[in-house]
């Protein structure tokens, strides 16, 4: 909150509050979105999946990482030469004359938003729960609370400053517990022990089968490209140039980080194989200090591991928040200032009540669900707004609608299914391997049909996107 507040003091106009003026350097910004990135899904999420899942919990770092490269190569870079605030803003940019398209990615935007901040809430409960026995509810308040006080100071600006903060601390919290638990662990069992218990508890998990192992990886992979508070920060950096810099970066800074939840993962295997009988692996990470420690030690890191914990919810809500309040102001007042701190508080305001009343999911499999929601929504109006001079409104507006009811209503009924092996369950549970496909196939096909619709500032448009010197000037 401090460091909101600094950046208040330098958040001055429209253009600070939304894309801090496009003047963020790479370091910092690939700072900043490692921060708002790694999730509760990756602090605590990712381990937890490792315990319930075995080795195909590591296809979620794999593909958490691996969709940065997609953005690296397809949209960082145009993107950023768009001159946009928000992607309903490139919506309005690439299809003129457009308002139903604008305001469907509004709403779309709204959904993922708030998708991705429940699972937010959920783990600021389940944390504060197990580290203080405090009602579920309290940690949902606390993040919201503090997530308004930190946009409301500075926006855009302000956030940067504390999202790169916290991925720093983020990676402290999890680099000091994993050193004393491996150094704690080793003497413990011989390498022949380790290896045999390891191996046991390996094959008592449960893993993925092939169709939903292809399906979680398309929708890692594509839907990192939709997320809307990752997307936004490319509008925050200089040029185009520096842009593909920032994402270069954040690969490096992401593949940092998943070594040690994963690392942490194959010691829950061994010290709380419990929790995965129990459905309660999110907490696997939480509870490991006092499986290998007693006393102050084991107390002292699992402060650690809380407050990273808690950066990791609030530096990711955070940038969800920004993302939403930048959309709702747009859309509905007017762009301003005031009317983007009225969006803030709504923003915040129903997740909250959302997470209040309801239970927690499995994190990493919440966020791996909003991912699919993404890949088969916004991701292809981007690839193909960006790359295919032929994409027409309707057809964007048909394949964004056909991606949202089909894979939104899998998932909404997958929740509901019990967890047999029939195939129709999994494709329903599991949706981004037909419905990606299927959202660019209409967008395609119906923007064929529609050719005469094709904006008339393609051309324009097109190389604002794609020439290097002109995206620079801005």
């Amino acid at each position: 909150m401090l460091i909101a507040f600094y950046g208040l003091r330098i958040s001055r106009t429209t253009s600070d509050f939304y894309v801090a003026s496009r003047t963020v350097r790479p370091w910092w910004n690939a700072s900043a979105i490692g921060g708002e990135y790694l999730s509760a899904a990756s602090f605590l999420g990712v381990a937890g999946l490792i315990v319930l899942s075995g080795q195909s919990g590591l296809w979620f770092p794999i593909g958490y990482t691996a969709g940065y490269l997609m953005l690296l190569l397809f949209v960082a870079a145009p993107l950023r030469r768009s001159r946009a605030y928000t992607i309903p803003d490139f919506a309005q940019i690439r299809f003129e004359n457009s308002p139903m398209l604008r305001k469907l990615t509004t709403y779309l935007v709204v959904v993922i938003c708030w998708l991705y901040i429940v699972p937010q809430m959920h783990g600021a409960a389940l944390t504060l729960s197990i580290a203080t026995g405090l009602p579920g509810w309290v940690g949902p308040v606390v993040v919201a609370a503090v997530v308004c006080v930190t946009v409301l100071s500075g926006g855009m600006r302000s956030v940067t400053f504390v999202q790169a903060f916290q991925y720093w601390f983020k990676l402290a919290a999890l680099v000091i517990p994993t050193i004393f638990l491996l150094v704690r662990a080793i003497p413990q069992q011989s390498a022949g022990e380790r290896a045999h218990s390891l191996y046991a508890q390996l094959e008592s998990v449960n893993t993925m089968n092939l169709y939903e192992t292809v399906s979680i990886i398309l929708a890692l992979l594509f839907g990192t490209l939709g997320l809307p508070h990752v997307l936004v920060r490319f509008y925050t950096n200089p040029s185009g140039q520096t842009a593909r810099t920032t994402t270069v970066i954040v690969l490096c800074l992401l593949s940092a980080f998943y070594l040690l939840p994963t690392t942490l993962g194959v010691l829950g295997i061994l010290y709380t194989p419990e929790l995965g009988a129990n459905n309660e692996t999110d907490a696997t990470i939480l509870l490991l200090p006092a499986r290998l420690f007693d006393g102050f030690i084991a107390d002292a890191l699992t402060a650690i591991v809380v407050g990273g914990a808690f950066a990791a919810f609030l530096s990711t809500t955070s940038g969800l928040v920004v993302s939403l309040a930048g959309a709702i102001s747009q859309e509905f007042f007017s762009g301003t200032v005031r009317g983007f701190r009225i969006s803030t508080v709504l923003a915040t305001a129903l997740p909250v009540l959302i997470a209040v009343l309801t239970s927690s999911l499995a994190l990493a499999g919440a966020i791996g669900n909003v991912f699919a929601f993404t890949a088969s929504t916004i991701c292809p109006l981007l690839l193909l707004g960006i790359w295919w001079r032929s994409l027409t409104a309707r057809g964007a507006i048909a394949g964004l609608l056909v991606g949202a009811i089909t894979c939104g209503a899998s998932l909404m009924i997958g929740i509901f299914l019990p967890a047999t092996d029939q195939w129709w369950i999994h494709l329903l549970r599991q949706p981004a391997a037909w419905s990606v496909p299927l959202a660019f196939a209409v967008m395609i096909a119906v923007s064929r049909g529609t050719q005469r619709a094709v904006p008339g500032n393609v051309e324009r448009v097109m190389a604002l996107l794609h020439v290097p010197d002109r995206g620079a000037k801005f």
